[in-house]
């Protein structure tokens, strides 16, 4: 079922948003159960990544701008969402059809090539996090974007990037190791640093399609972005 659904979704992207996958399942889960995993983010056309290294001028939104919400109401909202699951095309969660709608969803999808449409059946992580952000008030400090890369770069081009994780702060995997921005394949929230060489975390488009809790290594991790969270 996960090769059918992953092809499903490379076949539609690439027709739709003249995209491709990022690397699919591979090992490295820590925990019992978590071998494979099907976490995976949109690679939108080579044209997008020089519009993506503008900085804060908007590309992952808008400029940060003071907000009135702590990091702790931030993963409830998260954390409330856990168990949502996609359906058998990929598609279906509320992250996607509220993405789809958006006014970012249209500027990103006149930036990548397709249609909103295609947001509906694509990889969700980012959006998953866009979308926790725009329901607690928090968005202009934890942006909003359906790929990965940009959404990173955003915090780095507003100086709000490093590699400590923060309860709260926006996790950037690559499942290779590398340390590249470029190489991010999957992006989600830091719960807790658990001292171990390991992260607790809460993330969508993960496992099966589901959002999940998940002990990460922090050896895929390449950084994180730092939200400026009310006190």
């Amino acid at each position: 079922m996960f090769e059918h659904r992953l092809t499903h979704a490379r076949t539609a992207l690439r027709a739709t948003l003249g995209a491709a996958l990022a690397a699919g399942a591979v090992a490295g889960g820590v925990a019992a159960g978590t071998a494979a995993h099907a976490d995976a983010d949109v690679r939108p056309p080579a044209r997008a990544a020089h519009v993506a290294q503008t900085g804060a001028s908007g590309e992952a939104g808008e400029r940060t701008q003071a907000v009135k919400v702590t990091a702790a109401q931030v993963l409830a909202t998260a954390r409330a969402q856990v168990g949502t699951t996609e359906n058998a095309a990929g598609g279906g969660t509320k992250f996607q059809d509220w993405y789809a709608g958006s006014q970012r969803g249209a500027e990103t999808a006149a930036r990548d090539g397709g249609s909103t449409a295609s947001y509906k059946n694509a990889p969700w992580c980012s959006m998953f996090v866009s979308w926790v952000g725009e329901h607690t008030g928090a968005r202009s400090q934890i942006g909003w974007d359906a790929y990965t890369v940009t959404h990173a770069k955003w915090f780095e081009a507003n100086h709000r990037w490093g590699t400590e994780a923060k309860p709260g702060a926006v996790v950037f995997f690559s499942w290779s190791g590398s340390k590249s921005l470029s190489a991010i394949n999957h992006v989600g929230f830091v719960v807790k640093d658990n001292g171990d060489g390991t992260i607790s975390t809460i993330e969508g488009n993960t496992g099966n399609g589901k959002v999940e809790q998940r002990t990460r290594p922090t050896s895929q991790v390449v950084g994180y972005g730092y939200p400026a969270y009310a006190s």
